[in-house]
């Protein structure tokens, strides 16, 4: 029995379930079981295969490593590409309130796909931190865990403003306070870099030219007084062509 047939099975049978799919859809399926799992333990060799899996997985879309890339001005760095295949001190996902990732199988946010790449002990980790808190994260705060299976050292989640309607004040503020609150743990956490995505700019409905205003504002002050590399990543054009405009 191969990785994938192994980690499908054991999700499965948690479930009490029994499916036969095609081959080239058993990825999507073992991604969805995981997506849709509640945060609770699994055995050690389910950890041990998916570790072993999710790092060839990692390999074979290919690492980008900070060190390889250029600044586009003092201390920060513009890059397009997968967030989860980055390697530096640590990546900023975009969390909901309840913080333990989006459970909707196979969604396109950074929040899933943080949380399916990482494997199922970010989700664990995520839950105990938020039942030690006793309540939903505050939009503009945020929270630090280990990356487990991305090549990056840790994951800061962050839960960003919700845009329904005309864009005010309190909206770019709370914004900030996400870029903030990121930076102020990377230096807790003696981190030397970290790669922002476009907080709050996805179905959050934050607009990208405001939202990309924001985090290269709020960025440049911080590293007046700090010594930190910034990334911001982006993936489509549009975010890219709004972040090279404002940078450099």
């Amino acid at each position: 029995m191969n990785k994938l047939d192994f980690l499908i099975n054991y999700l499965l049978l948690e479930r009490n379930e029994k499916i036969e799919i095609p081959e080239d859809e058993k990825f999507r399926l073992y991604r969805s079981l995981v997506n849709v799992r509640p945060a609770m333990p699994a055995s050690g060799d389910f950890m041990r295969v998916e570790d072993e899996f999710l790092s060839e997985i990692t390999a074979k879309k290919g690492v980008t490593d900070i060190a390889d890339l250029t600044p586009i001005e003092d201390k920060i760095y513009l890059w397009k590409g997968d967030i989860t295949t980055l390697k530096c001190g640590a990546i900023v996902n975009a969390a909901n309130s309840g913080m333990t990732g989006c459970y909707q199988p196979c969604h396109n946010c950074i929040d899933n796909c943080i949380h399916t790449f990482a494997g199922v002990k970010l989700r664990l980790k995520c839950a105990e931190i938020m039942r030690a808190q006793g309540h939903e994260e505050p939009t503009g705060q945020a929270k630090i865990t280990p990356a487990y299976n991305l090549p990056c050292d840790f994951v800061i989640h962050t839960v960003g403003p919700i845009v329904n309607g005309r864009l005010n004040g309190a909206h770019c503020r709370l914004l900030e306070s996400c870029y903030k609150s990121c930076l102020e743990i990377a230096i807790e956490n003696k981190i030397s870099s970290i790669a922002f995505c476009c907080i709050s700019t996805g179905v959050f409905g934050f607009p990208h030219n405001e939202a990309a205003e924001i985090a290269v504002g709020t960025v440049r002050e911080f590293l007046k007084n700090h010594d930190l590399k910034i990334i911001f990543n982006v993936f489509s054009e549009e975010d890219y062509e709004i972040y090279k405009r404002l940078l450099g």
